[in-house]
């Protein structure tokens, strides 16, 4: 028997020669990223200004960790910008050198991948699927012992779009305090939350020094080839480790031209929101009255469902869809997902239409 194959959420040009679809029929439900695209406004800016590439970007990125403060209500000597969300990721991780970190899961792949180049122990909390996947502060606090070093979070989590609030966060970041351990909190979808203040973890960085928060571009302002992220933390010493080990001008001056127009164009933030939480109620409320699956509550831009129909896969019902030109996320991949689950992202309401029809067909059929 053929193996089945194993795609992820960006794996598009795989899945295009695979199932011979043009990349151009393809609505990628899987990669989760904003289906407005790239802002026009940045569009006119960057084309009227490519002349930044003909000098180098500053090397301290002054304007743009101001701008960054600025957007997230931040000290911007607390603030470090990067390659990508993937690169601090894997200086924090390095710097840190975790003896043992604990990753709470099922979740995104490159932490694991990280730690393993760091030559420490993974070890895996895993979310409940009997508590729909809502993080059991006590119980993770108890599962935490003396060789941790590291505790890594995704808020909201992917896959499961389950997110903590502030006060929650609080909850964790403190104990980890006094135990001594550092805390990674990955805010990659904090901005599509319906409540985005309510989740972040940024307004404790003043008070704890022991996390940072992680975020990047790619997801809300559908720019993952610019390759721009940045971390936040309160931790003097680290933040200097981390910047005395990072390459000189990580992030090119095209990325920091363009992160400040990103992160400045109002408008463009407030329909994104505005677009994602719209439909995501709706397509939740709608999900809530099959019985076939069980819908989770998403507070991320994406919604996991866990199939109920016997004999149904998720591998099935991503074939039957990606054949239709509707490209989902199969989560079987996910370490310690067991089940049979399948992840969507919100795109456009003719999109979700769509999909929603597709879906209907193939679990009645």
């Amino acid at each position: 028997m053929d193996k089945k194959p194993e795609f992820h959420g960006s794996d598009i040009e795989q899945i295009s020669e695979y199932y011979h679809i043009p990349q151009e029929d393809i609505v990628s439900f899987g990669a989760n990223v904003n289906p407005l695209g790239l802002s026009e406004y940045v569009k006119e800016q960057l084309a009227s200004h490519l002349d930044v590439i003909t000098r180098y970007p500053d090397r301290n990125y002054t304007a743009l960790r101001q701008t960054i403060g600025t957007y997230c209500h931040a000290d911007p000597a607390h603030i470090v910008v990067g390659n990508g969300s993937t690169e601090l990721i894997s200086l924090l991780i390095g710097r840190q050198r975790p003896k043992k970190a604990l990753v709470i899961g099922p979740t995104y792949s490159e932490y694991a991948r990280e730690l393993s180049l760091a030559g420490g122990t993974l070890e895996y909390y895993n979310l409940r699927e009997d508590r729909d996947f809502i993080l059991d502060i006590p119980d993770l606090l108890s599962a935490l012992t003396p060789e941790t070093g590291l505790l890594i979070l995704c808020n909201p989590n992917n896959p499961t779009s389950s997110a903590l609030t502030c006060g929650e966060l609080e909850e964790i970041i403190r104990p980890c305090r006094e135990r001594g351990i550092f805390v990674m909190i990955d805010e990659t979808y904090a901005e599509f939350a319906p409540e985005p203040a309510s989740v972040t973890a940024i307004g404790l960085i003043p008070k704890y020094d022991n996390f940072m928060v992680i975020r990047g571009v790619s997801k809300f302002f559908a720019a993952p080839g610019l390759r721009f992220g940045y971390g936040i933390t309160s931790n003097e010493d680290f933040l200097s480790s981390l910047r005395r080990h990072q390459n000189p001008w990580s992030l090119s001056s095209v990325g920091a031209f363009a992160g400040e127009l990103m992160l400045q164009d109002d408008a463009y933030i407030k329909k994104t929101w505005s677009l994602i939480d719209s439909e995501r109620s709706r397509l939740y409320r709608e999900l809530c009255t099959w019985k076939s699956v069980k819908a989770y509550r998403p507070s991320a831009n994406f919604i996991l469902i866990r199939l109920l129909r016997e004999g149904l896969t998720s591998f099935d019902v991503f074939e039957y869809a990606i054949r239709r030109g509707l490209m989902i996320r199969d989560c079987s991949s996910f370490e310690s997902l067991d089940g049979e689950y399948i992840r969507f992202c919100i795109m456009k309401p003719e999109d979700n239409d769509r999909l929603m029809a597709c879906l209907r067909e193939r679990l009645s059929s």
